[in-house]
């Protein structure tokens, strides 16, 4: 069985010692501080992990022989190739990546996807932040997979640092396996590095993430990060949308409207909404009048996304026409829509078609 050999693959890559990736240069003046090294040091590895992207302790040249020695018995940068690649016809490319997620053990072996999407001058990662999802929408392959695991820090930049395209990276979306807000600390650090001066320096308008909405959580990531937020819509009206979204229970859409609302994005930061259409269901004038009711005086913009059929879920596809009109009436509504273009979905890398869930069953058994 293919999913056996990559047992063997797999194996001789779990990291065998702590990772020094995902770390922030207090976290890297700790351990050098406790190994007897130079405080200046904890700068020096975020250079060669966050500008120079090294692989391995012995590239760092700048530290001396005896430190990096030092530093090797107890670390390595951790990096982890993927272990498998789709390619779609569309030129969008879904790699398999192995993680390690702290549930039900440290050192519990799992798999996520992700998702390289090549645009002209445009390249798109959609990045996963847990082994599964919690949040159990109802259109969503990765949520009838269940949760199995948050992702480290390290694990979620991994997919970015060990991307064979990461030269080629314009834009990260946080859109992938999990709910960003459900593993809020590791998201946020993440971003941190990519964005911060000792890390990547990214702009924060290259990464967007995107939440159901989580009570406190999502009030939390809009104070602490200046990234893009997308929250997912799917229906104007709160007892559809807990139909279609357990999440709306906790959080209704009418409170994460209300936050949002209590924030800028008339400049530099960006909030939109992912709707997907199904047919004769939230396609119709009435959603367009509810959708641009409840909008009304948030600076924002709407993102229409073609449903994908998964299995034991019966909803409708929109078709082209009503989701046009649907555009089109928003437009003329003064909140800028668009209609998401498919891709990968012949590699099942589609919005809403993620799931390793048959990959991390037959890991295990």
């Amino acid at each position: 069985m293919v999913f056996r050999s990559l047992i063997r693959t797999f194996a001789p890559m779990i990291p065998q010692k702590k990772r020094l990736l995902g770390l922030t240069p207090t976290e890297l003046k700790a351990i050098v501080g406790s190994l007897g090294m130079p405080a200046f040091t904890a700068r020096q590895i975020a250079q060669w992990l966050y500008v120079k992207h090294v692989k391995s302790i012995d590239e760092m040249t700048n530290i001396s022989k005896q430190n990096r020695e030092r530093l090797s018995e107890e670390y390595e940068v951790g990096a982890m190739a993927p272990i498998d690649c789709q390619r779609s016809k569309d030129g969008t490319i879904k790699y398999l990546f192995p993680v390690l997620t702290s549930h039900p053990s440290p050192l519990t072996s799992n798999f996520v996807e992700t998702v390289f999407i090549p645009d002209k001058d445009r390249a798109t990662l959609c990045v996963s932040c847990q082994v599964g999802c919690k949040m159990n929408c109802l259109f969503c392959q990765t949520g009838k997979q269940g949760w199995q695991g948050d992702l480290t820090t390290a694990d979620i930049l991994n997919q970015i640092y060990a991307l064979p395209e990461v030269d080629r990276l314009t834009n990260i979306v946080f859109m992938g396996q999990g709910e960003p807000m459900d593993n809020l600390d590791a998201v946020l650090q993440t971003c941190d590095i990519m964005t911060a001066e000792w890390g990547w320096q990214w702009s924060p308008k290259r990464i967007t993430v995107s939440s159901v909405g989580v009570k406190n959580k999502l009030k939390r990531f809009l104070d602490e990060s200046e990234c893009h937020v997308a929250i997912s819509l799917h229906s104007p009206l709160h007892e559809q949308r807990l139909q279609l979204m357990p999440a709306e229970k906790a959080m209704p859409l009418a409170d994460t409207i209300a936050l949002l609302k209590q924030y800028d994005f008339t400049h530099q930061r960006r909030c939109s909404f992912e709707y997907i259409c199904f047919g004769g269901l939230n396609d119709t004038p009435l959603y367009g009048r509810e959708i641009a009711k409840l909008l009304e005086g948030l600076e924002c913009r709407v993102n229409l996304i073609r449903f994908h059929e998964i299995p034991n879920v019966d909803l409708p596809a929109s078709d082209e026409k009503r989701m046009e009109a649907l555009r089109d009436y928003l437009t003329a509504h003064g909140i800028t829509t668009t209609i998401r273009a498919s891709r990968g979905q012949d590699i099942f890398a589609a919005c809403g078609l993620l799931s390793t869930a048959k990959k991390n069953n037959e890991i295990t058994t």
